[in-house]
């Protein structure tokens, strides 16, 4: 599913140079490379302030925690997304109120948002699914409503852009009240290791953020409020910092490879390719077909046979999995994202993706649904 190692042998120099730098100043925990790694992402993204952390998981509870956020407040996020985005929220005791996704992008639908909104509700968590935006402008726009925080989970995203209707231009993450992303290794920016970041604008709560993350600590041995430990090491910063300015060539990589996908199965009537958000770029953290009029898990074990890998991102929608089942909600409810989670498919995506390896796994796929 991911080449890392061809990946890396391609900017070996740079890595090892950088990992043998932050082991020679012997500085493994917010070192040099960390800060370093910090103002070139700033610079990158456009954000004002990236607070780096241990990893995906940690920015969104951190961003949560940073808003001020009481037991029994609602987050709105969807319901066919990774369990991160509903865990942290039941961890800290707040009210998880899922939502359906729209069938083309698979993001949050909108519609769906505006009927969840309650008194009670204090923030919405959209995920940019796959490596498209969710519909930003919208999600702002009910966000300015009902005076709610937005938090963008960009885990899959980094270097996504949206353009809203002014011809403003942001990137994935830099849109809401906070975003997060993750540097887990399979992500278009990935570590060698666990790894994540907020992204916010807002300098008082970039100060909560960077204390929450650090025992709630402002001044060595001084703690203000209860925070976590939670931080990117130095070696991974190292990594993260030599592949940084390849990130673009990275996702151009994911996008050639995307649209000979979308070409070779655009005729099929049972492989539907992704659509797309009309205001964002797509980066394809994952490429994911929907498989209409064929069994679905049978056509993945024909490719297993074949020796083409495939992924279900995600077989279980958060209102279906056992520790987060819901008086509130039954089957049926949310139509969407529960066809989805019995028909998408994921093929291989990564940067390495060669012409013959893209047309071996295409006419494998299109051989096996027949």
């Amino acid at each position: 599913m991911v080449d890392l190692q061809t990946q890396y042998l391609r900017i070996k120099q740079d890595i090892d140079a950088g990992i043998q730098e932050v082991i020679d100043s012997a500085a493994f925990i917010k070192g040099q490379k960390v800060k370093d790694f910090q103002t070139h992402l700033e610079a990158y993204t456009g954000a004002k302030h990236v607070i780096p952390v241990g990893n995906g998981t940690d920015a969104l509870q951190i961003a949560l925690m940073a808003l001020g956020l009481k037991p029994g407040d609602e987050v709105i996020t969807p319901t066919f997304t990774f369990i991160a985005t509903a865990e942290v929220v039941a961890l800290l005791g707040l009210t998880p109120v899922v939502v359906d996704v729209e069938w083309e992008t698979m993001n949050m639908d909108i519609e769906s948002v505006r009927r969840a909104i309650t008194p009670r509700t204090k923030a919405i968590v959209p995920v940019h699914l796959f490596g498209q935006c969710a519909n930003m402008e919208a999600l702002m726009q009910i966000a300015r409503e009902h005076d709610l925080y937005i938090v963008e989970d960009a885990c899959q995203a980094i270097g996504a852009k949206y353009t809203f209707a002014n011809g403003e231009t942001k990137q994935a993450g830099t849109i809401g009240t906070i975003g997060c992303t993750s540097f887990f290794p399979s992500k278009n920016l990935g570590c060698y290791g666990d790894g994540g970041a907020l992204f916010t604008n807002d300098d008082a709560l970039a100060d909560r953020i960077q204390a929450i993350a650090n025992h709630g600590c402002r001044v060595r041995y001084h703690h203000d409020e209860i925070g976590v430990n939670s931080r990117l090491d130095s070696i991974q910063a190292a990594v993260l910092d030599a592949k940084l300015p390849h990130l673009d060539e990275y996702i151009a990589a994911r996008q050639k490879a995307a649209a000979y996908y979308d070409e070779a199965f655009r005729g099929c009537d049972r492989l539907l390719i992704p659509g797309h958000e009309a205001h964002s770029t797509h980066v394809y953290h994952q490429y994911t077909l929907r498989v209409a009029g064929a069994d679905r898990d049978q056509l993945r074990e024909r490719l297993a046979e074949r020796g083409v890998p495939a992924m279900i991102y995600y077989p279980v929608p958060l209102h279906q999995q056992k520790a987060y089942l819901d008086p509130r909600y039954k089957d049926g409810d949310f139509p969407v994202a529960e066809r989805l989670a019995s028909c998408v498919l994921s093929l291989p995506m990564h940067t390495e993706l060669d012409e013959e390896q893209l047309a071996y796994i295409t006419s494998n796929v299109l051989e096996a649904i027949r």
